[in-house]
């Protein structure tokens, strides 16, 4: 199972947003420069945004969008909901499955798994906040992909990576 890139980016315009929390509106443009983003994209993400209340927006010179609630009181399942919507990792466990869809159902056996599987990740979304993950730098590098694995070598492969 993957994140879709619209709720990685949307969590990391959402983050942006949470650093700049209390400072005024920010432009989708510095947000698409810090985190090397397409612009066009972020404006789709941020009309999803707004129109779910997390967001409002400041038209003109010294506008931007800014968070409408303090960064403690959005969860990360918050900001995936609106952009992705509701997180299963299959269908017949969705709020919105309607019974009978499924010819397996009652008969099987992965289905409970899969219940688990979608409390844990809501559990998880649920309870991380916007300003966790500003504050929390170890949480910010557990997004950050795994560093490569040398064939054979059994040693990881990094790569000096300048931070703006």
């Amino acid at each position: 199972m993957r994140v879709s890139s619209k709720a990685h980016y949307g969590l990391r315009m959402m983050t942006e947003f949470a650093r700049a929390y209390g400072s005024g509106p920010m432009s989708l443009a510095e947000v698409a420069r810090i985190e090397h983003l397409p612009l066009s994209y972020l404006e789709q993400l941020a009309a999803q945004l707004r129109r779910g209340g997390l967001v409002d927006s400041t038209r003109g010179v010294h506008g931007g969008y800014r968070l409408t609630r303090h960064p403690a009181a959005i969860s990360v399942l918050d900001v995936v909901r609106i952009v992705e919507g509701e997180v299963a990792p299959v269908e017949c466990v969705a709020h919105d499955y309607v019974p009978g869809a499924c010819i397996r159902e009652g008969d099987c056996a992965s289905q409970p798994l899969w219940q688990r599987l979608k409390a844990s990740i809501d559990a998880v979304l649920s309870q991380t906040t916007l300003a966790e993950l500003v504050a929390d730098h170890t949480l910010v590098q557990s997004f950050a992909p795994l560093p490569l694995v040398a064939s054979g070598m059994g040693r990881p492969v990094t790569k000096e990576v300048a931070h703006v």
